[in-house]
């Protein structure tokens, strides 16, 4: 009995181990495909990295939040042919990633949770291209793909506000430091220093050169001189020093605008003045961009990547902005029950016109441009924008719906997920053409 016993505990043990390993094994299997149960093991891989090295970085922490947060891998061979510039947008129920009590970057007119916005469901969506998936924003990926380099933001408030948005979504791995050469908030640096990266901010609502000639104007709004044929030098003269520019301009358009070309009228926007031609804000849009291209390919060193950021429609309905206009929806549109049409295609079609112009001619200087294009995206973001949740209800202020900025968080962090998509693609694209000059160098 004692001899069976012993055998029968010799055969079945074998049967107990395979079990095991396969039980492992799925285990494994099934954390790698679902991130939510993957969690637990990377942070157990973090715990004990951390204990058996007394010198661990922020870097390597980056590479724990790096793993945990890329939850959407994408195949490369995907991500080339995709457009991630048309699709929905889906619910998100995990975001928001941050909010406006853990990250001290926003706006004031921005940060819509402060001002008492009711729901928050504003928050919870991603951008779904047809055809693929776009990764969610890794914020240890990002620096480190941009490490010891440098971005500016050139633009009007729009442009600021993405730049915001971009420091909340990486303060879940480090928070810069203020290294501004002026204390003019429009002209901020911020420097991450475990990745020697700047993030910078140059406002430049029109892009070219401008001043307010008459604070009521027209429209009471303020009556602006644009030099069309003048880049503003208040950007040029430092852009030369950045690895990426993004540049965006539109709203300020609408304003009561009188162009200046060598320095003489030409025409205006509204402005109502005797014997001046209205040529619509559509001209000097467009002069406008094709004069910032044309300083961005006349930069000496500049090499390199320049983006343009394409036009974000507002969304006011039941007047214009300054006529009691607002955006109370709660929920994104489908791609269905809008399309860019009026003067918002306009607007954009001008500037992705000028930008393949100067795409071409850049391209012979060895100048590299991409095109960010958020508008598709935006156009169905009605339920993004602050509202009345910039302010306090008896604040008197310009804007007092605000239906042109985004909340933070909110729709605007998604640019971040676009942008990050394209420095990937970016990395791939430069290796393939390292890999075909050497091919064509053995071939030689």
């Amino acid at each position: 009995m004692k001899g069976e016993t012993q055998s029968h505990h010799h055969r079945s043990t074998p049967k107990i181990v395979l079990l095991v390993t396969i039980l492992f094994a799925l285990l494994i299997i099934i954390s790698l495909y679902n991130p939510f149960l993957s969690q637990p093991l990377l942070l157990l891989s973090s715990r004990t990295t951390s204990s058996s090295s007394s010198s661990s970085s922020s870097s390597d922490d980056a590479v724990v939040v790096a793993r945990k947060e890329d939850d959407l891998a994408v195949d490369p061979r995907a991500a080339e042919t995709c457009d991630i510039f048309t699709g929905e947008w889906v619910p998100n129920p995990r975001a928001p990633y941050y909010t406006n009590k853990t990250c001290w970057a926003i706006h004031e007119h921005q940060n819509c949770m402060k001002y008492g916005r009711p729901d928050d469901g504003f928050m919870k969506w991603r951008w779904k291209p047809h055809g693929c998936e776009l990764p969610l924003f890794n914020p240890a990926q990002f620096l480190e793909l941009v490490r010891g380099k440098s971005m500016a933001f050139v633009g009007d408030s729009v442009a600021r506000n993405q730049m915001q948005s971009m420091i909340c979504l990486l303060s879940r791995v480090e928070y810069p430091i203020d290294v501004s050469h002026t204390p003019d908030e429009n002209y901020k640096r911020w420097r991450y220093l475990t990745y020697n990266f700047t993030l910078a901010n140059f406002w430049t609502p029109h892009l070219v050169k401008s001043m307010e000639s008459d604070p009521n104007g027209p429209s009471k709004t303020g009556l602006f001189s644009l030099h069309l044929d003048q880049a503003d030098d208040k950007w040029t003269s430092e852009a030369g020093e950045f690895d990426y520019l993004i540049i965006s301009a539109g709203h300020w358009f609408y304003r009561s605008l009188v162009f200046y070309e060598n320095s003489k009228i030409v025409g205006c926007h509204f402005c109502l003045l005797e014997n001046v031609p209205d040529l619509t804000k559509f001209y000097g849009y467009r002069k406008a961009f094709r004069t910032a291209f044309k300083a961005i390919n006349g930069l000496k060193n500049y090499k390199g990547i320049t983006y343009l950021r394409t036009y974000t429609p507002s969304h006011f309905e039941g007047g214009i902005w300054n006529q009691g206009g607002n955006c109370l929806r709660t929920r994104p549109s489908r791609s269905n029950e809008t399309t860019l049409a009026d003067e918002n295609l306009e607007l954009y079609m001008i500037q992705v016109e000028e930008f393949r112009k100067a795409e071409q001619e850049g391209r012979e200087k060895g100048l590299k441009y991409r095109l960010l294009d958020t508008t598709q995206a935006m156009l169905l973001r009605p339920d993004g924008h602050p509202s009345r949740y910039g302010h306090w209800a008896h604040e008197n202020v310009t804007l007092y719906n605000d239906c042109v900025h985004w909340c933070l968080p909110g729709a605007i962090d998604t640019w971040g997920d676009i942008l990050l998509e394209m420095l990937k693609t970016e990395g791939r694209r430069s290796r393939e053409e390292k890999l075909r000059f050497s091919d064509r160098k053995l071939k030689a």
